[in-house]
């Protein structure tokens, strides 16, 4: 199949452009802020709509800051070491999703403690919402022909302009498909059939675990970047780091089913009594 003729530049203004991957990761916090929103509306009532704003905003910061960071010191350490100047040219391109996950972790912790909102539950909440990103940066990067995947002779492989003459999976969609649309909906079905947000760390331990399987699995069809290639007996980079969400997924679901539920916990004792 030909690859789409898509222009990476969404919007053009004179010398204002904008790229789809921009207008991805905006819509993405925007759809993340109006579902946890929405989330926000059942019990347990953990935080407000003004502190959900705020919280934000410091979500943002930790995504980016980590998704650059994460890149530059799991991806291209010997070129910026030459070039550390460059690490701020965030314009250029060059984000890892494990590296946004530890900062939105931070951000979560600081933000959790910080306004006494309980941490577990917060990233119960933020664990919901991260799909939405995810489909929406995966389908960017499809659109901007990057991240593609091994050579193939599937009926639906793609020749990438930047991958050569030889067709190859599409692997972006292989990602949009199960680290988006499936784990978003196992995590709706989960919220809106069963109690699971009673038992806080249980949705984040999940999203983890579901992540870590997704993307191992896709890797297998994603060609490696090219500074990096293969590892040991044929492994990527990217399966590596979802190993550490294995096992953090694992932890967090072992927390919660080991606790009380909230709804089951004994109210705290009125003061004076």
């Amino acid at each position: 199949m030909p690859f789409p003729d898509i222009d990476p530049v969404a919007i053009a203004i004179g010398p204002l452009v904008i790229r789809w991957y921009a207008l991805a990761f905006i819509f993405g916090l925007l759809a993340g802020w109006w579902y946890i929103g929405r989330l926000l509306r059942q019990p347990p009532h953990i935080m407000t709509r003004a502190q959900l704003s705020d919280f934000f905003t410091w979500a943002i910061i930790g995504v980016i800051a980590g998704g650059r960071l994460g890149y530059v010191s799991f991806y291209q350490t010997g070129y910026y070491l030459d070039n550390p100047l460059e690490v701020f040219f965030v314009w250029q391109g060059g984000m890892s999703f494990h590296g946004g996950l530890i900062g939105v972790v931070v951000a979560t912790v600081w933000f959790a403690r910080r306004r006494k909102i309980p941490m577990f539950a917060l990233g119960d909440l933020v664990a919901c919402a991260a799909p939405i990103g995810l489909l929406l940066g995966r389908l960017a990067n499809f659109i901007n022909g990057e991240l593609y995947g091994r050579v193939s002779d599937v009926s639906w492989a793609v020749v990438f302009p930047g991958g050569g003459d030889l067709p190859r999976h599409p692997s972006q969609l292989y990602e949009a498909a199960l680290e988006g649309v499936v784990l978003f909906l196992v995590m709706f079905a989960l919220v809106r059939f069963t109690k699971v947000r009673t038992r806080p760390g249980l949705l984040m331990g999940i999203f983890m675990i579901g992540y870590g399987v997704a993307r191992i699995i896709v890797e297998f069809f994603r060609e490696p970047d090219v500074q990096i290639g293969f590892l040991v007996n044929g492994t990527t980079l990217g399966q590596w780091l979802s190993v550490p969400l294995l096992v953090a997924g694992i932890y967090f679901i072992y927390r919660a089913s080991s606790h009380a539920p909230l709804d089951r916990r004994p109210s705290p004792t009125p003061a004076g009594e």
